[in-house]
């Protein structure tokens, strides 16, 4: 008994050494994402870990404001290679260019480990207004979230900050006798 639990006090004491010595995985020297601007690489990288912990209010806010049906969205998710954040990007970038999310979807699905930039590509030029609906509809959805979200400066100067942009939301909601009242 007592050797036993010499071997065991043994064995914990040696794997911190062993995992010592274990290489750490080589860092990517490409973002996962890659969609040609570092913020939205972020907020895809974090989309991903939103989406695991939600998975129903992510796939809605894709059939409501991204216009994806549902079933279309659960298929890809369980594609291989597809995350949530490809499927996010793809479906914002379709909206901002005027295209169906099918569109990015099938472009992407020949090699599912092309980043986004070389998918984009494929499409024409990438432009800069669809890079910057692209980020307001990533703010609007963190705020519908109610999840936190960084703005670099230039989307604080566009948006607002977190109050300004729920007011601008509540007044656009708000009923039509409310904007009528002295």
């Amino acid at each position: 008994m007592h050797a036993r639990a010499l071997l065991i006090a043994l064995l914990v004491l040696a794997t911190p050494a062993v995992a010592a010595q274990t290489p750490a995985p080589a860092a990517s020297a490409e973002p996962a994402y890659a969609a040609g601007d570092a913020w939205i690489d972020r907020q895809l990288e974090d989309i991903d870990a939103y989406a695991q912990r939600y998975p129903a209010s992510f796939v809605d806010e894709l059939a409501r404001y991204l216009d994806v049906r549902r079933g279309y969205a659960d298929a890809v998710l369980k594609a291989p290679g597809w995350r949530a954040g490809d499927l996010y990007f793809a479906c914002a970038w379709a909206q901002a260019t005027h295209q169906p999310c099918r569109t990015l979807v099938r472009a992407r699905s020949d090699d599912v480990s092309r980043a986004w930039q070389a998918v984009l590509a494929t499409q024409g030029e990438p432009d800069n207004l669809a890079y910057r609906a692209v980020r307001h509809a990533i703010v609007a959805s963190y705020d519908r979230w109610e999840r936190p979200i960084v703005l670099d400066a230039r989307l604080r100067e566009q948006l607002g900050d977190a109050a300004q942009r729920l007011a601008r939301a509540r007044a656009a909601h708000a009923p039509a006798e409310a904007a009528d009242a002295p």
